[in-house]
């Protein structure tokens, strides 16, 4: 353009030139038009050939972005299907295998994997963000226990919906769907593996796909006429499900559709609120077929059980007058002993013992490391035999990880056992237990051969061990099968401590240092507790084996007592003190604890080394990091500049003996059966306390330490 050139020919090369560029960019936008629905025709002829299921193929979506279109990978809403089975003849594994081929034809990937391989510790929370459907076959044995290769995932299983570690949420977001395979002629124990799983699946949070079936073995009673029709009939609605899911359906539909409007639309989805409203996962249409657990009868369930569950020997009298109270105690101590037992694997023993495998046995069998009483004596965690010989306790203690299901009171009512009857029961059970991890994936063979003699015993299960009458033969048997004593008290019994013959290590709880802080954490039932707590301290100072003070710290409630602490250290003149952060049980009607009163680990050692300045005769000696607690000794531990917290356990078994054969006239003290304490286990050192022979786990999504022994 010339702008010297005449006005007319100026406007008419200027319109020109709009018109031009007009031509141009209609053009581009035509084409881009006819590429789009180019593109819309082609995804959805895509779709057709992938059957409605987006996660079989790339499929895309595409839309326009500032003038530009992008490229959109559609949600996948199931990734594959893992089957897993526990099966001892071959059938749940033969269904698998087939149930694997049905998924595979669907163009989802299949994995069948053996629980026996498998290791639900590790690998299990990865499901609950992987976009897998979870199918478990479970066979039954007559006598209502998992076959071989299941038992260790039942047993995790079990534990994990049990503690409060875990969390009720652990699992939330796997999603499964179970058959269980069992044989109705056993009418008490069918299909209880199928029954255990789902429910401890859904215990913690994890989402049912459809209700649970259960085929039989008992052609007579099967539903359709074999346990493989009954697989069949299973399968053909778990596919239709199956591709429900992959199109992005929540729920299943209730079979009782009109006019093409489905009821079970209108309902919450159970990912969403299942927990939070108590509503069931979906309708239960087939009840003769399918089982199904509301969450409103599983939450009747436990509070009903809490409830009941704190019995004060007290008050048994004014409910049951009519009774005779021994009558009435023994039969309350039983209920409450198995209602523990069913809950918390706790086996009972008699009707006043219980023996129960600590989850540091489990860790050490497995390389994982070893409670604190490894770290700071040199205890061999997966050969510890945790017991005690009295369920019932004289306190009421706030942070009690039982939540007091087991009975109280202050003194002896109950019909005793004999101490050489619970102590063979006692190793009975426990090597029971153990066996249950012989070909468990991680665990050690050597260390399984181990735990099969059990070397150590903590009698810190639950209760009082020392209110048990014959405590003392008790200890002797220990002894006389090479066993080490640890024996816990809540310092409540100073007769008692005063007349204990000699333990390996002998603990005191030290919950507060003040009576009124005392009062409030231990909930005693002694009127003068406070006077029994000193005096008890004061038998513990005359003591010649190795003394500990165990201080439990509760955050905002006993931490703010240092000097008082002191003072008490002076009266009683422990050889060790253990400083541990409370360990968080979970709600409960009990306890008005949360995870707000558990201190973190940097708080605990801050709280130990003001209490250490207080106490010129004591230094901090070593540090056990992943159990939140710490240990003080005193210096006559410390050897030429080195630490001797541990203990050799076969010096200290020569001397008891020596002791028992003098008739007590050859004692012996704690100076006696010192050992040197390696470098790993010192405050300070750069393992905090973990032994570096074993191999750390963290269990995924741990926010706070809230491990315990």
């Amino acid at each position: 353009l010339d702008v010297s050139m005449d006005p007319q020919n100026f406007y008419t090369c200027l319109m020109s030139l709009w018109l031009h560029r007009f031509y141009i960019y209609s053009s581009v936008a035509l084409g881009v038009s006819i590429w789009i629905c180019i593109q819309f025709f082609t995804n959805k002829i895509r779709k057709k050939k992938c059957n409605g299921n987006p996660a079989s193929a790339e499929a895309t979506e595409d839309k326009l972005v500032n003038g530009y279109v992008t490229s959109k990978v559609k949600e996948v809403y199931v990734a594959g299907v893992k089957i897993f089975y526990g099966s001892q003849t071959g059938t749940a594994k033969r269904f698998a295998k087939d149930l694997a081929e049905a998924v595979i034809s669907l163009n989802l990937s299949a994995e069948v994997i053996n629980m026996g391989d498998y290791d639900p510790d590790d690998s299990l929370t990865e499901e609950t963000t992987s976009r897998n459907i979870c199918v478990f076959l479970v066979a039954t044995y007559t006598d209502g226990q998992p076959t071989e290769s299941a038992v260790w995932f039942c047993k995790w299983l079990e534990e994990a919906a049990n503690d409060f570690r875990f969390g009720k949420m652990y699992l939330r977001g796997l999603r499964y769907a179970v058959f269980g395979l069992g044989n109705s002629v056993y009418v008490d124990h069918y299909n209880t593996v199928g029954r255990n799983i789902d429910r401890w699946l859904w215990m913690l949070s994890a989402n049912r796909i459809m209700t649970r079936a259960e085929g039989d073995c008992n052609v007579a009673q099967s539903k359709h006429g074999s346990i493989e029709a009954d697989f069949e009939a299973w399968k053909t609605k778990f596919l239709s499900r199956l591709q429900a899911l992959c199109k992005g359906e929540k729920k299943p539909c209730s079979g009782k559709c009109k006019k093409g409007k489905c009821k079970s639309q209108g309902k919450q989805s159970r990912e969403s609120s299942d927990h939070e409203h108590g509503t069931s996962e979906y309708v239960n249409t087939e009840a003769e077929e399918f089982f199904e657990t509301t969450s409103e009868e599983e939450s009747d369930a436990e509070k009903a059980g809490e409830t009941n569950s704190v019995i004060d020997v007290e008050d048994l009298g004014k409910i049951m007058s009519h009774m005779k109270k021994a009558k009435v105690l023994v039969l309350q101590l039983k209920a409450i002993a198995q209602l523990t037992s069913s809950f918390s694997g706790y086996r009972l023993i008699g009707s006043h013992s219980g023996v129960k495998l600590c989850r540091w046995t489990k860790s050490m069998l497995r390389g994982r490391g070893g409670c604190y009483k490894h770290t700071f004596y040199g205890i061999e965690s997966h050969r510890c035999m945790e017991a005690t010989p009295s369920l019932a306790c004289a306190n009421k203690c706030v942070f009690c990880w039982r939540h007091h299901t087991n009975p109280v009171g202050t003194e002896w009512r109950w019909k005793m056992d004999q101490p050489e009857m619970i102590l063979r029961e006692a190793i009975e059970n426990h090597q029971n237990m153990i066996k249950q991890f012989k070909g468990v994936s991680g665990v050690k063979a050597d260390r399984f051969e181990e735990a099969m003699t059990a070397k150590h015993c903590a009698l810190s299960l639950v209760g009082e061990p020392i209110m048990y009458p014959e405590i003392n033969r008790f200890l002797k048997l220990l002894h006389q099968q090479n066993i080490s004593s640890f024996l816990v008290t809540n310092a409540q019994f100073p007769a008692e401590i005063r007349n204990l013959e000699p333990v390996t290590q002998l603990y005191v709880s030290v919950d507060a240092s003040t009576k009124e802080s005392l009062k409030k954490i231990d909930r005693p039932l002694f009127k003068d507790f406070w006077q029994r707590f000193l005096d008890s301290l004061t038998a513990l100072s005359e003591k010649q084996q190795r003394t500990v003070y165990r201080l439990t710290l509760v955050k905002a409630w006993n931490v703010d007592e240092l000097k008082a602490y002191a003072e008490l250290v002076s009266l009683g003149k422990p050889d060790f003190i253990e400083v541990k952060g409370v360990t968080y049980c979970g709600e409960s009607s009990a306890s008005n604890l949360t995870m707000a009163n558990v201190p973190w680990h940097e708080e605990v050692v801050r709280f130990v080394q003001e209490l250490a300045d207080l106490l010129p005769d004591y230094e901090i000696a070593c540090e056990h990091e992943h159990s939140n607690c710490l240990l003080i000794a005193h210096k006559k531990f410390k050897i030429n500049g080195e630490w001797c917290t541990w203990i050799n356990y076969d010096r200290f078994q020569e001397l008891v003996r020596d002791y028992a054969r003098s008739g007590g006239s050859k004692t012996f003290t704690a100076a006696d059966y010192m050992a040197k304490t390696p470098p790993w286990a010192l405050f300070g050192s750069r393992e905090r306390g973990f032994d570096p022979l074993d191999i750390r786990y963290q269990r995924k999504n741990k926010t706070k330490d809230v491990s315990g022994c």
